[in-house]
């Protein structure tokens, strides 16, 4: 008897602060949903670059997908893709797109290489306005609390507003 996987639902994050954002973000979907089954998609929020650095604002989103690939095996394919795209630089520097794994069904992870529950998940409104948008009721495996009671305990946008493209 052959054992089938079972598909996990992920969550991933999504954003770009170079280039043109919309269109970053709209071909790294394309390239995703090219591997990934799409199941939602949040709406785009464009943020503040983190730590108030002097940089271009990012454009954000949440998208819920599922996938047999383990999570080191995600990882590698959403590296892949951010260096297809042109990503380069350290973290926190400007970026043509940037993919972080969220969750990864109700797995814990923790390696040099990949954590997930994303280990700034709870305290950064960016990832969870548009998460909550998609995914209330998600919870968090480590805090055993869903997304929108999270995004409460937050009290305070920081500065995420929903796009609205002119």
């Amino acid at each position: 008897m052959v054992n089938e996987i079972k598909p996990v639902d992920v969550y991933l994050a999504l954003g770009s602060n170079l280039g043109d954002r919309e269109a970053n973000l709209q071909e790294v979907l394309r390239l995703l949903s090219d591997r990934l089954r799409v199941v939602k998609i949040s709406p785009v929020y464009e943020t503040e670059p983190e730590g108030g650095e002097k940089q271009p604002r990012y454009l954000n989103q949440a998208a819920h997908f599922l996938t047999t690939l383990p999570p080191a095996g995600l990882l590698v394919l959403i590296k892949g893709f951010e260096m297809k795209m042109g990503r380069t630089g350290p973290s926190g520097a400007p970026r043509i797109i940037d993919i972080d794994i969220l969750l990864y069904g109700d797995q814990v992870v923790k390696s040099p290489e990949l954590t997930i529950p994303h280990p700034r998940l709870t305290k950064r409104a960016f990832v969870l306005i548009p998460l909550a948008e998609i995914a209330p009721d998600a919870e968090h495996p480590v805090e055993h609390k869903t997304i929108n009671q999270l995004l409460e305990e937050l009290k305070d946008n920081q500065g995420v507003a929903r796009w609205n493209p002119s």
